[in-house]
């Protein structure tokens, strides 16, 4: 079992339990806008038995993100392929109760480094929909760099990536 603890999240693997709690995330349109669109209720079910099979192949995947406080799962976060690729991305979304408190770029920043120092990971990528600008400025803040424009997941999204050799530049300087 992967977990990771940081100032005021514990990021953890999903359990079937979470469900209700990522059901009530995955079916908000506000939080999914830029993401896969709304989900039932099913496919939450589906996605959380998917991220924990993609962790036993992979020895990655999406972490359940608990506020420390509250105890309460407020998203998900964490490293998958890209859209038919062999590059890890980094992924998240956080209900909107939690937005703006700089919570989604500390988890982030735990996944860039598991990424890079439990995986030995040479490069992790990013993108989002060039009308996200909360999510590029996200991806900036974690160090990332923006590349170009590209095409994955049927959509045109904007391309950022950061190297290992970078990304421990930033942290231990």
């Amino acid at each position: 079992m992967h977990e990771i603890e940081t100032a005021r999240l514990y990021l953890r693997q999903f359990t079937p339990e979470d469900l209700d709690e990522l059901y009530r995330i995955y079916s908000d349109p506000e939080i999914m806008k830029y993401l896969t669109g709304v989900k039932t209720r099913e496919a939450t079910e589906i996605a959380i038995h998917t991220m924990l099979q993609r962790w036993e192949q992979n020895y990655f995947g999406m972490w359940a993100l608990v506020h420390k406080i509250d105890r309460k799962l407020i998203g998900r976060c964490g490293l998958a392929f890209l859209d038919k690729t062999p590059e890890v991305e980094l992924g998240y979304a956080i209900d909107k109760v939690y937005w703006n408190q700089g919570l989604a770029t500390e988890a982030s920043f735990a996944s860039l480094n598991y990424g890079f120092e439990i995986l030995n990971l040479e490069r992790i990528v990013a993108v989002a929909l060039p009308e996200n600008i909360t999510s590029q400025r996200l991806i900036q803040k974690v160090g990332m760099k923006y590349e170009k424009n590209a095409h994955y997941y049927e959509t045109d999204v904007v391309y950022y990536s950061i190297s290992r050799e970078i990304y421990q530049c930033q942290v231990f300087s």
